[in-house]
């Protein structure tokens, strides 16, 4: 049975100590084995503490990376590059600490940012350039860099399986980080583009095509996971949605309805269906 986390976007952003503190317990109540840890900015919540409630609470970490305005690691200027180099080293020690296998997330290029990009194969070879030394820092303390598709609309660099498998060729402490969300606009085979990724899948997010409860939409959920048991995918399945109650995460998620009756139905909705696979 895979384990099965949810990301604290479903309702807090930027997540904080305090927020940490007041869901993490309801998330291991309702039978969560993971919570999943986003780093907006280097010092939103303190990794020491966060560990010591985590391990009094049994639950597994994974950490996300932030790729908001300004951070860059493609077409961009050499500062713009070196500051962004150095957040991501900052959200390797955040997931040392609280021991999360993964860093995951679109680490390449800030969300939004798109732009027609001529020569694809050297921007992949930049990309693997200024990505080395963060895989480098991040594999010294046994921590993958597992880098996200987004669909078309968030972004122009890595939008595939199979882009993101040639971005990331040869470049190792990488690893993809599947969102089942973007695969729904940009895969024509979700279980087929998973079975190309076999053996480089390091972590997974589902969410329901629409954001909202796994399950609750068109998707074929039981096809999608036999492809990641197939895939030998063995990580957390990790429910990320997030909350329409901070504008500015709304504004970025594109989150411009209720996806629930509640927020926590999102995240309980969710581990009911995706138990139920395994049942």
């Amino acid at each position: 049975m895979s384990r099965i986390g949810v990301n604290t976007w479903v309702w807090a952003s930027p997540l904080d100590d305090e927020a940490l503190a007041r869901l993490a317990p309801r998330i291991r109540d309702w039978g969560f084995d993971a919570i999943e840890l986003p780093v907006e900015s280097i010092g939103d919540w303190e990794p020491a503490k966060a560990a010591e409630l985590l391990a009094e609470l049994g639950l597994d970490a994974t950490v996300v990376l932030v790729m908001g305005p300004g951070r860059e690691l493609l077409d961009a200027p050499e500062e713009t590059v070196a500051a962004t180099q150095e957040y991501l080293r900052g959200v390797v020690d955040a997931a040392a600490a609280v021991g999360s296998p993964v860093i995951a997330g679109p680490a390449y290029a800030s969300v939004g940012r798109t732009w027609r990009i001529g020569d694809r194969a050297a921007a992949y070879a930049q990309l693997r350039a200024n990505l080395r030394p963060v895989a480098e820092y991040a594999a010294a303390r046994g921590i993958t860099v597992a880098v996200e598709p987004l669909n078309r609309y968030e972004t122009s660099v890595v939008n595939t399986v199979d882009q993101a498998l040639e971005a990331l060729d040869g470049l190792p402490g990488t690893g993809l980080a599947l969102d089942v969300y973007h695969m729904n606009i940009e895969e024509t085979d979700i279980p087929a583009a998973i079975a190309r990724a076999a053996g480089r899948i390091a972590h997974v997010q589902v969410s329901a095509n629409d954001r909202g409860a796994p399950g609750r939409d068109h998707l074929d959920w039981p096809a999608i996971t036999a492809a990641l048991d197939g895939a030998g995918y063995r990580g957390p399945l990790v429910i990320e949605s997030f909350t329409a109650h901070n504008a500015t995460i709304a504004t970025a998620a594109s989150i411009w309805r209720p996806l629930a009756p509640t927020q926590d139905a999102i995240a309980v909705d969710g581990l009911t269906y995706l138990r139920s696979l395994h049942a």
